[in-house]
């Protein structure tokens, strides 16, 4: 991370290139008439495209600035500062990248008189005092004769500077001499280690040895990576193969778990529990029913309950009888879940009888309720159903957020589900005896490994109901009840546990995943845990992909938290947008192969072509890569870095979303004429901000939004533009959005007027970080969102001590409605005292 303010502290390494490479270079120069000095920005400028994986390269370089004879031998400084900016794109070979360089070169000249300040007082571009303007990277070729200063008895030679400052990023500094290329590259010593630059002048020297040799090469065509570097990255950090049992589905392992140890629990929910051998019985029964109704091999069938023993043995069921689970999560917006029974073609949804109701009709879709069965499974066989799926075949479809607008389904097989958690029971050493607690939604895919680890293992499920999982309080008091062994939750929930007070435990094994770890709440969590594992990984190659145990070095506390190394049986490979391998600590897209690698996204061959790619690295025929579109970068010791998106993706409280699929909603409102939708780094967490042209109100555009959204994708924040701002170029200029004032206007600010209120207002100022909040003030429009919506009802149940449902906050968003809802829920649960008789 660069530091807030420069501190000009630097290093330099001496760079040496052979007399035989000098001439080589020079002899390309004079056949495409340019100097060397044009020839060597340009390999530079290559170079450095390669790093940023950008098409736009600007570097400055200085110049004399004596551009008359009269002037050549007066004292003074007439240096300047040239601004050089190679454009890169369209993948062209070095010669006509030169011919790019020399016209952008002897532009420069042509201007060189122009004062670098005034150019940056011209084009005012965003100033910081973490670098420098325009440029940050410097190239200077000395030419100047090395006799000056010779003095009569004196032999005169330089001697190189060991600088211990830096004034740019980057600074190299080469001299044609009688034994070939000299000089040094200055670096700065905040930004860079020493071995990255080591590594960067071999990948220099690698760059013009290509380019001597064949000027028509295209930029594609150049390789930074020795065979020795090459085979480091693809071949020494991608050895993970392991047994696992690869012939089995998920069920039949769970299956071969129970017959060894029955009388084990396996799963428990509130006050019921049930064994392996109870919990694999009930499962069978249901799933020679489900049989019977036609469930098979690629059959997909939906899966609508609360969290309960039901919803385990349902998802069994389904697997035994060989079909797919679709999770339909009761909480989705009725819009939302009629468009995934319609894209996931299922015939048949489980659901419990109080949600009957909950499901959309839909032509062709039975709704089945599985606590009603009771009497009809007690005839069914309690023996495991022979044949149906094979490892090969499809165990679940699970939705995530899509850029059109739309959800899209991804399909997983079961071969890549049982890898993932054969390989996280060693990482994490799962055992008989260990409990996890399980708190996810079972809409999201980290959900699988959460109940099925654990069964594949001969451990324990502690299943915590919807409440409980969501609400600060109940899971601080869950997980401090010593309910669990391992636990498996995101930041975000994290965050909300560890502000709730929680201490932590010893015996507890910590999962962090789903969205970026950050170093300070790592190192938080590390205090309070036995062990701690920051892991990733898209729904699209089964769970998790890396796995990282961060102890208490570099890795915790400062930078960007390591995401590990792969996990078994899978590839990973960190491309430029050629698809070939970066050097480490290069950033570049992650694409991800092996055994995890889901089949694609269901009725989308398009899109799954496009994300799905061929694998030019692996052995084996037909294998593919999933490109992620995350930046990372490898370190040198093959663990990742996670570095972000290159698109519009985003990861809020875990959850997987396209900013586009919010835009296309907000657009089908008749009153928006335009809009765009960002996340914003508000106090330590991702917002989501609506920025709107159109007359329309927020809580309009709020309510509209949850017709067809969770509750997750709803932005906290809307920002009314008369229009949204664009770049010169007439694209949209995003750093130039504004960002939203979540304080409550002053002019509309009402007092709150009973003890209720005061109490509440406090309870609102103090989780929107607001210094004061009014009783007519709107939670949502404040910044709130269901998150945050946990900590409040947490909150108002501790100082209060009424349960107030989270849905209230959503009914009543503000102080005054939310008050008259808790003194309503006092009255009722006051005692009714008998008449008095006179």
């Amino acid at each position: 991370p660069r530091p807030p303010m420069q501190t000009y502290r630097g290093a330099m390494v001496p760079v040496e290139l052979s007399l035989e490479l000098l001439e080589r270079l020079q002899a390309l120069g004079r056949s495409e008439g340019t100097t060397l000095f044009m020839t060597l920005l340009g390999a530079f400028q290559v170079l450095l495209g390669k790093y940023a994986g950008g098409e736009d390269v600007v570097v400055g370089s200085p110049i004399a600035g004596r551009t008359r004879g009269e002037v050549e031998e007066l004292i003074g400084f007439f240096a300047n500062t040239l601004v050089l900016r190679t454009d890169l794109s369209g993948n062209p070979s070095f010669r006509e990248t030169l011919r790019r360089v020399r016209e952008a070169t002897l532009g420069a000249y042509e201007h060189q008189e122009v004062p670098f300040e005034k150019l940056v007082a011209e084009l005012q571009p965003e100033r910081s005092l973490s670098h420098s303007p325009l440029f940050q990277v410097m190239f200077t070729l000395q030419n100047a004769g090395g006799g000056g200063g010779a003095l009569p008895g004196l032999n005169v030679s330089g001697v190189g500077a060991e600088l211990g400052t830096a004034q740019f990023d980057l600074s190299l500094t080469l001299a044609a001499t009688p034994q070939g290329l000299r000089g040094a590259l200055n670096y700065n010593t905040d930004l860079f280690e020493r071995g990255t630059v080591d590594r960067m002048l071999g990948h220099l020297e690698r760059v013009l040895e290509q380019v001597a040799a064949d000027a028509d090469v295209r930029l594609s065509q150049l390789e930074l990576l020795g065979e020795a570097e090459r085979a480091l990255v693809l071949e020494a950090w991608n050895r993970t193969e392991g047994e696992y049992p690869a012939e089995a589905c998920i069920h039949q392992v769970f299956e071969r778990q129970a017959a060894r140890t029955p009388d084990a629990v396996a799963i428990v929910f509130e006050d019921a529990s049930l064994t392996y051998a109870e919990l694999n019985a009930r499962a069978n029964r249901l799933a020679h029913h489900l049989r019977g109704r036609g469930v098979g091999p690629e059959v997909r069938v939906g899966i609508c309950l609360e969290r309960s023993l039901e919803m385990v043995i349902s998802l069994l069921a389904v697997l035994k009888a060989g079909g797919a689970y679709v999770p339909l999560d009761p909480g989705l917006p009725a819009e939302r879940l009629a468009y995934m029974l319609d894209d996931s073609g299922v015939p048949l949804v489980l659901v419990q009888a109080a949600l009957r109701g909950t499901v959309p009709a839909h032509e062709g879709v039975e709704v089945l309720a599985v606590d009603a069965l009771s009497e009809r499974l007690a005839a069914e066989p309690a023996e495991n159903p022979a044949g149906g799926a094979g490892p090969d075949s499809l165990a679940y479809v699970i939705y995530t957020s899509g850029s059109t607008g739309r959800p899209k389904g991804v399909m997983n097989a079961h071969r890549g589900v049982v890898n993932l958690l054969w390989s996280m029971r060693g990482t994490v050493a799962m055992a008989p005896g260990d409990r996890l607690l399980a708190i996810t939604t079972l809409a999201f895919d980290i959900s699988v490994l959460e109940l099925f680890l654990p069964l594949l293992s001969g451990a324990r499920v502690e299943i915590l109901d919807r409440s409980a999982a969501s609400d600060p309080a109940l899971l601080r008091e869950a997980v401090a009840a010593g309910a669990g062994t391992v636990l498996q939750a995101t930041p975000a929930t994290w965050r909300l546990l560890l502000d709730a007070g929680w201490e932590g435990a010893e015996s507890l094994r910590a999962l962090s995943g789903g969205e970026a770890l950050p170093a300070e709440l790592a190192a938080r969590l590390r205090e309070r845990v036995g062990a701690l594992w920051n892991v990733y990984g898209p729904t699209e190659t089964t769970i998790w992909s890396t796995a990282q145990q961060l102890g208490a070095g570099p890795d915790v506390g400062r930078g960007h938290v390591s995401i590990g190394a792969p996990v078994a049986n899978t590839r990973v490979y960190v491309l430029d947008r050629f698809l070939s391998p970066v050097p480490a600590g290069v950033p570049g897209e992650l694409y991800i192969g092996g055994a995890g690698v889901a089949r694609g996204y269901l009725g989308r061959p398009g899109l799954s072509a496009e994300k799905f790619v061929p694998d030019p690295f692996a052995a084996e025929p037909g294998a593919r890569l999933y490109r992620t579109g995350d930046l990372a970068r490898w370190r040198p010791d093959g663990t990742l870095e996670f570095l972000g998106r290159n698109d519009h993706q985003v990861k809020v409280r875990g959850f997987r979303i396209e900013l586009g699929e919010i835009e296309a909603v907000l657009r089908g409102h008749g009153s928006v004429a335009d809009c765009v939708v960002m996340a914003r780094a508000e106090a330590g967490e991702q917002r989501l901000v609506a920025y709107v042209v159109g007359g329309v109100e927020a809580a309009e555009l709020r309510a509209h939004l949850r017709e067809s959204l969770p509750e997750y994708m709803v932005p906290s924040a809307f920002v009314f533009l008369d229009a949204l701002p664009l770049t010169p170029n007439g694209k949209l200029d995003r750093k130039a959005l504004p960002a939203p004032e979540l304080a409550p206007a002053e002019d509309r600010y009402v007092a709150p007027r009973t003890p209720v209120e005061e109490v509440l207002a406090g309870i609102w100022a103090e989780v929107l970080r607001l210094e004061r909040v009014g009783a007519n003030d709107n939670f949502f429009e404040l910044g709130g969102h269901s998150l945050l919506a946990t900590r409040v009802v947490s909150r108002v149940r501790e100082l209060f001590g009424v349960e107030l449902p989270l849905r209230a906050l959503f009914e009543g968003p503000t102080v005054a409605e939310l008050a008259g809802r808790v003194e309503e829920i006092r009255r009722a649960e006051l005692p009714v005292l008998p008449p008095v008789v006179p």
